[in-house]
């Protein structure tokens, strides 16, 4: 599921900010009525911040579940954290989750596991449990770039748009939310996730077109970078 060579979308940036996280956990407490019995489950979770202040903030009895490809050294002690791929884990998984969280994941899945996990996130919800699927806005994006990221960052949205219309159709009394978080950012900060690799677009660059495109970001940027960070977040209920 998750690239395992995606290591740095959410290390100290932005995404891994408290406000970006208190902000966010905001937009899911506001969508979604959870309290300290409710059992919730992060597929992709990285290093698990989101889920972490989330369980502190409801002061959650059992200890939220994030699961990824990458075990980073940093995650989070308040979750429960298992290295394995979504399917893997409902194959073997007996609990029933009030919330289903997948954050900028689903884009790196074929349609074919999609589906497939579409089914059993909805076989693993309780009655009136929810799934909260986000990704990258494919209409209103605002992330700095250079000419080849950009190139491919829009071949990316084009597939994340047909990801949306695929969900859609498949659950067509799904909801829709935007979700919107105002970056500031030091381009110097900024060019170093680029150099790290910070989004999947840039893990098919070569070490020279990395290079390039930090030149490239050094002269058509000011030293301090303003932008929105917009993801759309599809939400499927169990009724």
């Amino acid at each position: 599921m998750v690239s395992a060579v995606i290591k740095n979308w959410d290390k100290k940036n932005w995404l891994s900010s408290r406000n970006y996280i208190h902000k966010f956990n905001n937009f899911l407490l506001k969508a979604k009525k959870l309290n300290s019995s409710s059992k919730i489950l992060d597929i992709g979770c990285g290093r698990g911040k989101i889920l972490g202040h989330l369980s502190s903030k409801l002061r959650l009895k059992n200890k939220p579940i994030g699961i990824d490809l990458v075990s980073h050294k940093d995650r989070d002690k308040r979750i429960n954290f298992k290295k394995i791929d979504a399917l893997s884990f409902f194959s073997t998984n007996k609990e029933k989750f009030d919330l289903i969280l997948v954050k900028q994941t689903i884009h790196l899945m074929k349609f074919n596991k999609i589906k497939s996990l579409l089914v059993k996130m909805n076989e693993n919800l309780k009655p009136n449990g929810e799934i909260f699927i986000l990704t990258l806005d494919p209409h209103k994006n605002e992330i700095p770039n250079f000419s080849l990221m950009k190139i491919e960052l829009l071949k990316s949205l084009k597939r994340d748009l047909k990801i949306l219309k695929f969900i859609s159709k498949l659950y067509p009394k799904r909801i829709i939310k935007n979700f919107s978080y105002k970056v500031e950012i030091t381009k110097k900060k900024y060019i170093d996730m680029v150099s790290e690799r910070f989004i999947s677009t840039l893990l098919g660059f070569n070490n020279k077109q990395i290079v390039t495109g930090i030149k490239q970001i050094d002269l058509k940027y000011k030293k301090k970078l303003r932008f929105n960070d917009k993801l759309v977040c599809i939400i499927i209920k169990n009724i």
